[in-house]
């Protein structure tokens, strides 16, 4: 256990590793869990008193933390088994570390899904409920508010940044958008993968990229807010959602997937949480399957994404 919470505060910091070139911030990624949150998301608990929850990075650590510490305190609430954030170390993927059982379950986008349950077997238990209750979402691709960009294929020979290698929204979708115009990342200017939805987002309102791809949510609202420009939004494709390593109990699956289901955020629940509508699954959960995300797995293998080969 000391080795885990140790983990967890060489990561956080890591993490949270932000440009600090330009005073255009979206956000502080400066800002610091308190002590006390810090504690509720590591736990001082034996192992085997706990479940481990896991994560893609979206925002950064504080913000995602913050949202999924009152959510795991519904799921405690909800089934009497206890809970714990595992920060997932830059190095390292959350479908291995589900895949290998530091973390029991995960918030899990469908392209790191698809790799960690052909490694591993990693099981599918529920997908998001957008925010029109569909089991689906969307990326967009932003420009700078005053970006002389009108069209996807406008951006050949200009600069593209990703949010994270792994990322459904912020990697395989725009390379799908690309695709679907007749484009490849080889005939843009330049392109970099930023580690976020967040941090690539920053980097067009700071200049330093034309473009980015990134999570509808996240890029309608900072487009309402006129720190960018959506120049782009993809067609419909299987949400993100919540996996289990397969070494789990049925009962304990059976429990908590119950309670995932029964979870009303925008209802009932929506007072015990944060910032909860700004997630992929502002209206809870649906039941999930393996061949929910047979259409990107086929865009996977067309894409020749060596990472996520099935």
């Amino acid at each position: 256990m000391i080795m885990l919470v140790l983990l967890v505060c060489v990561c956080v910091p890591i993490l949270t590793a932000c440009d600090q070139s330009s005073d255009k911030q979206i956000v502080d990624l400066t800002d610091k869990l308190s002590e006390t949150e810090f504690i509720e998301s590591i736990g001082i608990i034996n192992d085997t008193d706990v479940y481990y929850f896991g994560f893609d990075l979206r925002a950064s650590p504080q913000e995602d933390a913050r949202q999924y510490l009152p959510f795991l305190k519904y799921l405690e609430n909800s089934t009497g088994y206890k809970f714990r954030i595992y920060f997932t170390p830059k190095e390292e993927s959350i479908g291995d570390l589900l895949g290998i059982g530091k973390v029991q379950f995960a918030a899990i986008g469908a392209t790191s899904f698809l790799a960690a349950n052909n490694k591993y077997g990693v099981m599918p238990l529920v997908r998001g409920l957008n925010l029109q209750g569909k089991a689906e979402y969307q990326s967009v691709i932003v420009v700078a508010k005053d970006s002389g960009i009108k069209t996807i294929k406008g951006l050949k020979g200009k600069s593209l940044a990703f949010g994270s290698t792994s990322s459904t929204q912020g990697h395989l979708i725009p390379r799908i958008i690309l695709n679907k115009n007749g484009m490849t990342i080889n005939d843009l200017g330049s392109y970099h993968y930023m580690g976020s939805h967040q941090n690539c987002a920053n980097s067009v309102v700071s200049g330093k990229y034309d473009a980015c791809g990134m999570q509808d949510t996240m890029a309608k609202n900072l487009a309402a807010l006129g720190l960018v420009r959506i120049l782009h939004v993809s067609e419909y494709y299987p949400s993100s959602g919540i996996a289990v390593n397969p070494k789990v109990p049925d009962e304990v699956i059976t429990r908590i997937k119950t309670a995932l289901l029964e979870f009303e955020p925008a209802g009932i629940h929506k007072d015990i949480l944060y910032h909860w509508h700004q997630t992929e699954m502002p209206n809870g959960f649906v039941s999930a399957t393996v061949d929910d995300y047979n259409k990107l797995k086929h865009w996977s293998k067309e894409l020749n994404i060596s990472e996520h080969q099935y």
